[in-house]
């Protein structure tokens, strides 16, 4: 069997083109065994391989190879020819080099393929079993369903261009592939054609692709061939496909069927509203377990205690079976209607509520429940990480702390004794599988809605978190995969002007590389069972982290690592004289005491301070990090109990030890204090220093970094993503290096862009118009106020939006009526950005009867409050927005208009 190859492809000097694949003759995928291809002409390349008659199928790819003998492989998947049966014919293959546009690329992920192009697997298409055939293959994802591909040419086989005598091609299991043969014996040359989309019940064609035709000037002589011609990229007379969504946190939603929290159940009714409106997608917050404290800290949906178990305050305990005790049941339902009625998430009462049903449901069915094939199933698929879970939650309780390492028992992870302690015969059996039983009806319940999502095209995307708990699952089997002597944050800006401390430990990406990052590997194949997108959190975190030391409180006190700290050296090439003391110490001086504490000064001089002379100060050492002012602070309360006075006298001692211009990480190690330019210390030193570390500091932040940087991107991200076909979103606000947006562009990682979080520093504000097409456009985020909200916050500010981003004449309203909030909606929708995705509370802002009148308990985190309890609850039940005519007419008609309907 002989398979003549022909590609076009222009190389460099001493490249050439190879073809590798899954035979013998092409290398068995052993690029350094690829089969070469002979240069022809004009950048055409050939050969012929050779293959035993018992070959069935081919799988190969093209790649370029260097004359160092370094190879890249063609993007995508291989490509595949079926040989089984075609006796002594011979193949001819023409075909072109793979690499379509990023726009392209996006279409591909399963966000596409799988959800919402869904055309007929089982249509037909023209098939010829002639001596002499000829057959078209091309790969075209951007295909809705009720739609089949076609191809119209200059010939009565190819229907002469009548848009209702098409060649009509199939796709099977092999879609995004799309084919169709046809006898060529006696068809005249040159064959011209292009390729069509045809709408299966009209039964004709509706689009054709824009350009040349495409031409066909030679075919074989032989007796019996079948002639191959393989094509690239479709060409869409409609420009760039464009979807809209909402997003929403789960324990938002409101229901009747619900427990007082928003349930994966929920998430079944509020899709179908979605869809009635034409949206694609539902976007919502980390649904992971985050269960340490049992308290409100535990509301926060980034810190999860395990990366793969869901979180139990999201099933409905409906779906699990009702009580046998109907006074029980009677009492649950009573709780169940008065937690409904509630404003607001009450978080530990529903989960205290719903905790109790699981043990006695469970208590009820465990006699039968681990014999039923499909939790043995699910226990099979997901034992790895849900044995060590359950028992780390068992022991969790049992030792009444998430922190292992005071665990009197069990501090260090042991496979073996963990095991044994999971076994049905053990006495901690019924404590540890509990957790199984209520894993497995969470699983089944999210899927029910997965499943709900692909079948009606809407696109569920999940989110990510950075970090993990230090007190979690994670941390306690796999502690050198973590940081744990460091906890992740966030550098200052706009939303918390003292960074963020996230409690998080930072990554070990060293040792996460040396087995090619499986962790996260199966981190987001356990993901994509459930979504078909997801946003990265924080994807800064992937070049470089925000590390805080253990003794600070604040993120201020950061640094980025990796990085490349100065040296002493470094520093004073700028011109700077380094001063220990003066630069590296808290600049503590009489008036800036006073500024900070008033009449409390004489009071904290004589507790807090050891008097240096001449009006310098230092800390005792008891005081001389944030960590243990503020365990002074909090002795025996917690935060929230904390009176005025203490709290301006521990965030003033704060402020004071952040008062510094550089920031030691080790021995000659110097990072320059993030936003120094804030401080006392700088303000009090002379012009030319001013000047200096001013030209230090840009160069440390903006410049220094950014091929280091870029580097570590691209070490981690590719092979990160890889292990999933899930669209990809990246969180890229904040302080962006320059190298970051060129990984996203290289990887297909969607931005993330933001109306009033302008990433050019030169404008204030980002105009949706000019997004890029690979991003997700939004109004807002969970981390920011509504759009109402803000209106509310700058008054210079939004006047000056209302004038020049809304194009509005006079003084700004106070309030964000319902009719500026359309305007802002309406820009969005109509951005080029590829997803306009936007805020259930924003989108609710259009309606003025449907919208809720407390705009500031809207917002769902404030992020500089470490302790914010996440308790939003929509005002709205999904069941009153399905009813809301004028609304649902009026997200219709945005989304139509602006062309986010198309089925293609």
């Amino acid at each position: 069997m002989k398979i003549h190859l022909k590609i076009h492809y222009h190389t460099k000097p001493g490249q050439c083109i190879g073809v590798c694949g899954s035979s013998k003759q092409t290398g068995n995928w052993d690029t350094s065994k690829a089969f070469k291809l002979d240069y022809l002409h004009d950048g055409f390349w050939a050969g012929t391989i050779d293959l035993p008659a018992n070959t069935k199928e081919l799988e190969y790819k093209y790649l370029f190879i260097n004359e160092n003998g370094e190879s890249n492989y063609e993007w995508g998947k291989p490509r595949k020819i079926n040989i089984s049966g075609l006796n002594n014919s011979s193949i001819y293959a023409v075909e072109y080099w793979r690499a379509p546009s990023n726009e392209e690329k996006v279409m591909y992920s399963s966000a596409f393929s799988n959800v919402i192009m869904r055309p007929n697997k089982s249509a037909k298409g023209s098939v010829s079993k002639a001596k002499k055939t000829l057959q078209f293959k091309i790969s075209v994802p951007r295909i809705g369903e009720g739609y089949q591909l076609c191809l119209l040419g200059n010939r009565k086989e190819l229907g002469n261009w009548d848009k209702s005598k098409p060649l009509l091609l199939s796709c099977g299991d092999d879609f995004p592939f799309w084919s169709g043969s046809l006898n060529i014996a006696g068809l005249e040359l040159p064959i011209k054609y292009k390729y069509g989309i045809y709408h299966v019940k009209r039964k004709e064609v509706v689009t054709l692709e824009d350009g040349q035709d495409r031409i066909i000037h030679e075919i074989p002589d032989d007796k019996e061939f079948i002639f191959l011609k393989s094509d690239e990229s479709f060409r869409y007379p409609l420009g760039n496909w464009k979807g809209a969504g909402v997003s929403v946190p789960v324990f938002s939603l409101r229901s009747e069927k619900s427990f007082g929290v928003g349930e994966f159940g929920d998430l079944i009714d509020f899709i179908d509203w979605a869809k009635s409106v034409g949206m694609k997608m539902v976007q919502i917050l980390p649904v992971n377990e985050t269960i340490a404290s049992h308290n409100w800290l535990d509301s926060y949906p980034y810190k999860s205690i395990s990366v793969m178990a869901l979180h139990p305050i999201y099933m409905n305990i409906h779906k699990i079976g009702a009580l046998t005790d109907k006074k029980q049941m009677a009492e649950f339902a009573a709780r169940q209607k008065e937690l409904n009625k509630r404003t607001q998430v009450d978080y530990p009462e529903v989960l205290r509520l719903k905790s109790r049903y699981y043990k006695l449901i469970f208590d009820q069915e465990k006699a039968t429940f681990f014999d039923m094939p499909d939790y043995k199933d699910f226990f099979e698929s997901n034992k790895e990480w849900l044995v060590p879970y359950a028992a780390f939650v068992y022991l969790r309780d049992k030792m009444k702390s998430p922190d292992f390492r005071v665990w009197t028992k069990n501090s260090k992870y042991d496979k073996k004794a963990i095991e044994k302690i999971s076994r049905p015969e053990s006495e901690e059996w019924d404590d540890i599988a509990v957790h199984y039983f209520i894993q497995y009806h969470l699983d089944k319940q999210l899927s029910e809605v997965t499943k709900h999502a692909r079948n009606n095209g809407i696109v569920l995307k999940g989110d990510i978190p950075i970090g993990i708990s230090p007190n979690s699952v994670e941390a306690w089997t796999d502690p050198h995969l973590f940081n744990l002597d460091a906890q992740a944050g966030a550098p200052p800006d706009d939303f918390a002007v003292k960074g963020q401390n996230w409690g998080f430990p930072t990554y070990n990406w060293e040792k996460m590389a040396s087995n090619n990052y499986l962790w996260w590997k199966k981190r987001l194949q356990k993901m994509a069972e459930y979504f078909d997108a997801y946003r990265i959190d924080h994807i800064l975190g992937f070049f470089r982290i925000w590390e805080i030391p253990l003794h600070a409180v604040e993120g201020v006190l950061g640094y980025f690592k990796l990085a490349m700290p100065l040296t002493r050296q470094e520093i004073e090439q700028f011109g700077i004289g380094f001063d220990y003391e003066r630069m590296a110490k808290p600049y503590i001086r009489y008036h800036l005491l006073l500024d900070l504490f008033g009449d409390y000064t004489g009071e904290i001089i004589s507790q807090f301070m050891e008097d240096k002379g001449h009006g310098t100060y230092q800390l005792k050492e008891e005081f001389d990090t944030q960590a243990k002012v503020n365990d002074h602070f909090l002795k025996d309360i917690v935060e929230e109990d904390l009176d005025d006075k203490n709290r301006r006298i521990r965030d003033g001692i704060f402020d004071l030890l952040a008062n510094v211009l550089f920031v030691q990480t080790d021995e000659d190690q110097w990072h320059p204090r993030i936003t120094l330019h804030n401080t006392s210390s700088f303000n009090e030193l002379d012009a030319y220093t001013k000047t200096k570390l001013g030209e230090l500091y840009n160069y440390f932040f903006y410049h220094r970094h950014d091929d280091f940087w870029y580097h570590k991107g691209m070490e981690k991200l590719p092979a990160i993503i890889a292990a999933s076909n899930m669209l990809v979103c990246g969180e890229d606000l904040g302080m962006v290096p320059d190298c970051v947006h060129p990984v996203m562009d290289q990887l297909n990682i969607l931005s993330l862009e933001i109306q009033r979080m302008s990433k050019d520093p030169k404008i204030k504000f980002a105009h949706p118009a000019n997004a890029p097409y690979l991003s997700v456009c939004t109004t807002s985020t969970h981390d920011m106020s509504t759009i109402r909200g803000w209106w509310e916050e700058d008054r210079a500010s939004i006047q000056q939006f209302y004038n020049q981003e809304l194009g509005n004449e006079g003084d700004a309203p106070f309030f964000a009526e319902p009719w500026i909030c359309k305007q802002i909606i309406t820009q969005h929708v109509y951005s080029p950005a590829i997803w306009v995705t936007i805020p259930i509370q924003d989108l609710i802002a259009m309606d003025g009867k449907l919208r809720w009148d407390k705009t500031h308990e809207e917002q769902i985190n404030e992020p500089s409050n470490v302790r914010h309890k996440w308790r939003f609850r929509m005002h709205q039940s999904i069941d009153e927005i399905k009813k809301a005519k004028n609304f649902n007419n009026l997200l219709k008609m945005l989304i139509k208009e602006s062309g986010r309907d198309s089925d293609y």
